[in-house]
């Protein structure tokens, strides 16, 4: 056929559209937090506390030690944005500062025993963590972003375990983008709320 080299572009493209359309439908569709009051710039210090979690997760061995591995992710990488903004914040004289409190709302992270003998019958494994960025010393509240991370069953099971271990991360780098995002100017982010 004369044209079929026309006509596999033609269709190359249309395809390639329709993968645009559906990747900005998504992103569009995802649930967003809303932005702070104001950028997270220009204040005098930022302090990151220890992760919280109360019951009825806290002192659930399993639980605890997941906590631990988000609060080592935490320390390492947000703890390293803290700290590059304190050292952009030395001079100032605002008489205010930035206090951020995570605290995990809701954990169930399906064992590596459990994936082995159980697979995706051991269903999902999820975190949900919230982030209190308050000013201080009045107290107000800033932004209260509300953050999801899913390890689907099927995929912990392919993974032997591995999308489990990895949602501890990827809940703390999601975390780490809606600070970086809303340093400059209050733009909100992604809750990396996945309804499936």
């Amino acid at each position: 056929f004369p044209n079929s080299e026309r006509w596999e572009l033609a269709m190359r493209k249309l395809f390639a559209s329709i993968f645009m359309f559906a990747v900005t439908a998504t992103a569009l569709a995802e649930p967003q937090n809303p932005p702070p009051t104001g950028a997270l710039a220009g204040y005098d210090k930022y302090e990151l506390l220890p992760i919280a979690m109360g019951p009825p997760y806290a002192g659930d061995e399993g639980k605890e030690k997941a906590k631990a591995k988000i609060q080592d992710y935490m320390t390492a990488e947000t703890g390293a944005i803290i700290a590059q903004w304190n050292m952009d914040a030395s001079g100032s004289a605002r008489g205010q500062s930035i206090v951020i409190e995570p605290r995990i709302e809701k954990l169930k992270v399906v064992s590596g025993g459990a994936r082995f003998w159980a697979g995706a019958f051991a269903g999902d494994s999820y975190v949900v963590m919230k982030f209190r960025i308050l000013e201080q010393p009045s107290g107000t509240l800033l932004a209260e972003p509300e953050f999801y991370q899913r390890a689907a069953a099927m995929s912990g099971a392919w993974t032997f375990g591995g999308q489990d271990k990895d949602m501890l991360h990827r809940i703390v780098a999601l975390a780490d983008h809606y600070l970086e995002s809303n340093y400059k100017e209050a733009v909100g982010g992604p809750t990396g709320y996945d309804p499936k």
